[in-house]
């Protein structure tokens, strides 16, 4: 058994995946843009790519486990790319194949660190929205156990823009 089918489900994965890279990028300037609707309708597409990329990797299994089984070893559904590569023979045939491996861990890899960019911008968006709300509301209050009524005005905290007690 040639390995066609694990290579037709490789490219599929491959293509899933720089796909799921472009939308990662897009969701950059969105994010930067603060377009809040257009960040939703990537994230629905993102979940949707990641629901198919979860489906071809069940088929990738599958495919491993019929080459598997055809050249007569029993199938193990942890078994890697690597490990398929050394059970093939023919040279353009593993070379194929570890072409592949190494485009799909190179798409991984970028998708990888432009998520973590998002992550960062996202948590550098928080903080400036939290700072925000702390000018104009005021900071929590930090003390929360019980005072003295009479002590209650000896220590007050600026309270920001907007008193919050009226």
């Amino acid at each position: 058994m040639a390995i066609g089918p694990i290579m037709d489900v490789m490219s599929q994965l491959i293509e899933a995946h720089e796909q799921l890279l472009a939308l990662s990028e897009q969701k950059t300037e969105v994010i930067v843009r603060n377009n809040v609707e257009e960040l939703n309708r990537i994230v629905g597409k993102e979940s949707r790519l990641t629901a198919h990329i979860a489906s071809l990797d069940q088929q990738r299994v599958s495919a491993v486990g019929q080459y598997l089984t055809a050249k007569g070893y029993r199938p193990h559904p942890y078994i890697t790319v690597s490990d398929i590569v050394k059970l093939i023979v023919k040279m353009e045939e593993k070379q194929a194949i570890q072409e592949a491996q190494r485009k799909l861990l190179n798409t991984i890899e970028r998708l990888k660190e432009v998520n973590g960019q998002n992550q960062q911008l996202i948590e550098q968006s928080l903080t400036y929205i939290e700072y925000s709300l702390d000018l104009i509301v005021g900071p929590p209050d930090d003390e929360a156990t019980y005072q003295h009524p009479a002590n209650q005005y000896a220590g007050t905290k600026r309270s920001g823009l907007f008193d919050t007690r009226a």
